[in-house]
Order: C-alpha cells, then sequence, then structure tokens
C-alpha cells in the first residue's frame, strides 16, 4: 500500500491560506506583551481541551473545564469528561516535550499521544496505544446508524505505516495542508478503539506547529469545529462520497485555521490599539481618575454609566466629569441621545 492523497487547491483554499499567512505576519511582526501571549495560550488551551472532549460526549461547562484546568476540585463533573479533559492537556504537554527534541514523526508517537489522551477513561476500554483487533464502527448519535465503517483491523498496521511514511516523506504540498490529510487520514483509518478523533485533531496540530505554523499556540481548530458539528462532519464524510478526494475537507480544514487566526490576528490588533489610545491619554496628562476610566472602558468595551460606577467603585457624579473629559479629548465617544436615555452607553476610540 502506498497512500496517496488527492485533490485540488481550489480558489477557496488559496484565500483561506493567504489569510492565515497575512495572520501569521502579523504574529511574527506584532509588538505584543509576554503577558497578553500567555494570557492567549493558556485561553486556547482551555478552548481546544474543552472542545476537543465535547466533540466526543464531553459533559464539562467551558466554567468546570477552566477550574479543572486551574487545579482545582470540582465535585459536580462527569467525572470521565474531567478525566478525559485532564488527559488532553497531560498529551499537549507531552506533544510539546516532542516538538523541543527535534525528533521525527512515528508511529509509537502516535499511539503515545493515544496513550495520554485515553489514559484511565472509562475504565481504560480504549486500550491505550493499542491498534484495534476488532472491527469498529462510526455511528450517528441521534439514530444510531452506522455512517462510516473503518478498514478492517488486519488493515491498520500496514496502512499507519503509510501514513508515517508520507509524513516524514520530502512534502511539496503547504504545511495547512499536510495537517489537515494528516487529521483526515487518522481519522479514516480510524486505528483506535476509541479516542480516534481526539487524537487526529492533535496530530494536525504537531504537524502545524512542526513545521513553523504554531502561531504562537493562540488557536483552538477544535472550538471551530464544535461550532458546527454538522459542518465538520459533513466535510470529513464528502471525502468518502468524492472516491477519496480531499478537496472539500480541505477547504473546510483551511477555512476553519483561517477563521481561528483572524480572530487571534483581531483580538492582537485592538490591543495593540489600546496600547496607543492609553499613551495618548498618559501624554496629555491625565490624572489617575480619568486614567482608570479610560482602562476600564479599555476592557470593557463598551458600558452604560452604571457599569462603570460598579467596576470602578466612583460615585456618578465624579464619573460623569471624567466621561465628559474623556470625550472633549477625543478619546471616547457616547452611544445614545442624551443625559436621559437608558441605552446610552461609552466607548473608547480605538
Amino acid at each position: 500500500m502506498t497512500f496517496r492523497p488527492r485533490f485540488i487547491t481550489t480558489d477557496a483554499i488559496t484565500a483561506a491560506l493567504t489569510r492565515i499567512e497575512r495572520a501569521r505576519g502579523f504574529l511574527d511582526a506584532a509588538k505584543l506583551s509576554e503577558e497578553w501571549f500567555a494570557g492567549m495560550q493558556a485561553r486556547a488551551l482551555l478552548l481546544e481541551a474543552h472542545h476537543t472532549t465535547r466533540i466526543e460526549g464531553s459533559a464539562l461547562t467551558l466554567d468546570q473545564s477552566e477550574r479543572l484546568l486551574a487545579g482545582e476540585k470540582v465535585p459536580d463533573a462527569d467525572r470521565n469528561s474531567a478525566r478525559e479533559l485532564l488527559n488532553y492537556k497531560k498529551a499537549f504537554e507531552f506533544v510539546s516535550r516532542y516538538l523541543d527534541s527535534g525528533d521525527p514523526i512515528t508511529e509509537e508517537l502516535i499511539r503515545e499521544i493515544h496513550r495520554w489522551l485515553v489514559r484511565g477513561v472509562r475504565g481504560s476500554t480504549a486500550a491505550p496505544g493499542e491498534y484495534r483487533r476488532v472491527q469498529n464502527y462510526v455511528v450517528n448519535r441521534g439514530t444510531r446508524q452506522v455512517i462510516y465503517t473503518p478498514p478492517p483491523p488486519a488493515q491498520v498496521p500496514a496502512l499507519m505505516s503509510d501514513l508515517v511514511a508520507w509524513l516524514r516523506g520530502r512534502r511539496t504540498e503547504n504545511a495547512v495542508l499536510v495537517a489537515g490529510i494528516a487529521q483526515f487520514e487518522l481519522v479514516h483509518i480510524h486505528p483506535f478503539v476509541d479516542g480516534n478523533g481526539r487524537s487526529a485533531r492533535l496530530l494536525s496540530t504537531l504537524c502545524l506547529y512542526r513545521s513553523g505554523y504554531d502561531f504562537k499556540r493562540l488557536f483552538s481548530l477544535s472550538e471551530f469545529y464544535d461550532r458546527d458539528r454538522p459542518g465538520y462532519y459533513g466535510a470529513i464524510q464528502s471525502v468518502r462520497e468524492n472516491g477519496m478526494d480531499l478537496t472539500g475537507w480541505l477547504e473546510y480544514f483551511a477555512e476553519g485555521l483561517a477563521v481561528q487566526m483572524d480572530e487571534v490576528k483581531l483580538r492582537g490588533e485592538r490591543v495593540i490599539r489600546q496600547d496607543v489610545l492609553l499613551s495618548r491619554a498618559r501624554k496629555r496628562g491625565l490624572k489617575e481618575r480619568p486614567t482608570k476610566v479610560l482602562e476600564a472602558l479599555v476592557g470593557l468595551g463598551r458600558a452604560s454609566i452604571a457599569q462603570l460606577e460598579k467596576a470602578l467603585a466612583l460615585n456618578r457624579r465624579s464619573l460623569q466629569r471624567d466621561l465628559k473629559l474623556l470625550s472633549e479629548l477625543g478619546l471616547i465617544r457616547e452611544i445614545g441621545s442624551g443625559p436621559t436615555d437608558p441605552t446610552k452607553r461609552y466607548e473608547p476610540l480605538l
């Protein structure tokens, strides 16, 4: 067997890759604080861990996931879902250590990723790190109908060997597309009893990172998939419905990463504009209190006077004077028809 992925680089793929490169260039050049990057990286890990396990049936809320990853005890959290979430974090940390080593992708590496993901979950019935010895099926959770029958277990070792050989070969395809192909093929082979989707999504992240497309580790593809489950499953199924042509899936994969990176770029640009605005305020010699009002507005994005009162613990008269000053200096603007308008809001002029 020899793995030869088939696809066409369509205009949609090219457009998505252009947006990805634009965001990559922005992140490489942007002067953003280490604190901002650290916060965004932590947020991206939370979102990826939460959504990749949620796709597979996790019952955790985002708040529960955040608290668990912070090391808190969450008594009301589903036990297996909590374990799957924490397993993802350990698997991600394992992948991060692997990247530092510079070692190539191997079958054993993929099996080790799987071990980290499913260890101790649901009685370890997923056989951590072992290729399946039974026929498995992909079933529609709603209708219980079989929607995909993976290759027989006897074919799994050869198919995995082919995939790894392809990944380790000299690649001419764009690195983003290589990651998308790897993700689909691992899902298609379905080499493990359980945990194939999580393993495939982490493998694609690994492929991106090792090719220099780590984007400061600020994105979460699983968040995109979880927002659009029908589109995600439909894009995977489209490959099988079109004679194993990967074009439709790669359009979806590239668009997903482009959407994620557009969002990261927008956040970064906003932070830069916020810094510029606060710098302008300081240069104008604003006193401490109106500066704090401006900082609060920058953080909130848009707020009513009642929200600012609560956030800053200031009396309304003082707050109104500060808002009037900031407005006269061209640092904020009012949204609303007058002082008695209940919908009146203030926002920074970023």
